[in-house]
């Protein structure tokens, strides 16, 4: 039985899937959605079985972003609202140890951009964009959205985005690298499921390190990544996982790995 309001959870083959459910609303973040999403996220990262999160959504949309009936705070408490309601939830998926995909069809609008780029790996319907719809309203990205696109695109494209305010398809969107893979919008579930699952059969350990890695190391020198690498590589060839990965090439066979 599910136990969320507005959010689907389901778990399969070690791939925890996180669907939101407010399609009537195109997924727009209600207070129940927000506080639905930080549940199912903790759930998700605290479950040992669980190694990949899909963060999906039912319905046309990805989500239209926050939920404007659901009320708006007032302009004194706008940044309160954010570090209260978003950054939490958005911060567990930036520093889980384990890999989150997005799995993007129609709108990923607003603040809905943001939780579609905060995940480590996207995958996009052909009918899927990113909207940038901030400077329609007058407003200023939020959630991270600014991070993210100044981050993969640069500064002179990432504002150009912003401040055209204009729809990013799913071509382009492969293009810039916001997303990793477009595929066919009646095959979206299916294609999520098959490549989480593939990810989920890596190992856990290597791949937690290699998302800390290239995550801290944004904002790292190169001499400070080269330490970084070295002490996460000492941990990983230590680990059973390394043993297995090592007796599998020799062995001509798939590894099995345990995460320890």
């Amino acid at each position: 039985m599910n136990q969320f309001e507005t959010v689907l959870y389901s778990v399969e083959n070690r791939v925890a899937t996180i669907r939101m459910s407010r399609p009537d609303a195109r997924n727009a973040f209600s207070t129940a959605l927000r506080r639905d999403m930080m549940e199912a996220i903790r759930q998700a990262d605290s479950d040992d079985d669980v190694r990949v999160v899909v963060i999906a959504a039912e319905g046309r949309g990805f989500s239209a972003g926050a939920d404007l009936v659901d009320g708006m705070p007032s302009q004194a408490q706008v940044s309160d609202h954010i570090e209260e309601e978003y950054k939490p939830f958005l911060m567990m998926i930036h520093e889980s140890s384990k890999l989150y995909i997005s799995s993007i069809q129609g709108a990923a609008a607003g603040g809905g951009s943001a939780v579609a780029m905060v995940c480590d790996l996207s995958i996009m319907a052909d009918n899927g964009y990113i909207y940038m719809a901030f400077a329609t309203l007058g407003l200023v990205p939020d959630c991270g959205a600014s991070w993210h696109l100044v981050n993969q695109l640069g500064y002179k494209r990432a504002l150009q985005k912003v401040v055209e305010a204009e729809k990013i398809s799913a071509k382009e969107c492969l293009e810039l690298g916001l997303v990793n893979k477009v595929v066919a919008a009646d095959t979206l579930v299916e294609e999520t499921q098959a490549w989480a699952e593939k990810l989920a059969l890596g190992a856990p350990l290597a791949q937690r390190y290699a998302k800390e890695i290239l995550r801290r190391g944004m904002g790292m020198t190169l001499s400070e990544v080269i330490d970084l690498e070295g002490q996460r590589q000492n941990i990983t060839l230590a680990s059973k996982d390394a043993m297995e990965g090592g007796m599998a090439f020799f062995e001509k066979r798939q590894p099995k790995f345990s995460g320890q």
